[in-house]
């Protein structure tokens, strides 16, 4: 099994709906995103897949969310947007945009320099 990983940035805004304290008002974060790709396979060239290529990948689905108030933006209109679900939304978002045999490992979302979420795209079995 082959394992790439990629890391890009936005900034947003958010609010979590229904949580008690001070998140529950608008504030943002510069969010740091790792997304983590795995094959079994390699291409002709050797590679899993060209690093540039990957990186435009997330950094396409991350421009979606960069800048806006993500309580407006779907699917956070309908769910907190919090770093859990943009971890999960960004793994969903991106193996939709990469085709067999790679797929999506995980993403690890940063809302701080301490704090991250990460969203394990592959079932327990799947895994190592």
């Amino acid at each position: 099994m082959y394992e790439l990983a990629v890391e890009a940035e936005f900034a947003a805004a958010h609010r979590l709906n229904g949580y008690k304290g001070a998140c529950e008002r608008l504030h943002g974060h510069n969010w740091r995103v790792v997304a983590v790709v795995r094959s079994t396979e390699l291409n002709e060239l050797g590679m899993v897949l060209d690093f540039k290529d990957l990186r435009a990948h997330l950094e396409a689905v991350l421009d979606r969310l960069d800048h806006m108030y993500l309580n407006d933006v779907p699917p956070f209109d309908e769910e907190n947007p919090t770093t859990e679900c943009i971890a999960r939304h960004v793994a969903e978002a991106l193996a939709g945009r990469l085709t067999e045999p790679v797929e999506v490992d995980r993403v690890q979302v940063w809302e701080s320099q301490g704090s991250c979420a990460t969203y394990l795209a592959c079932e327990p079995a799947q895994r190592r």
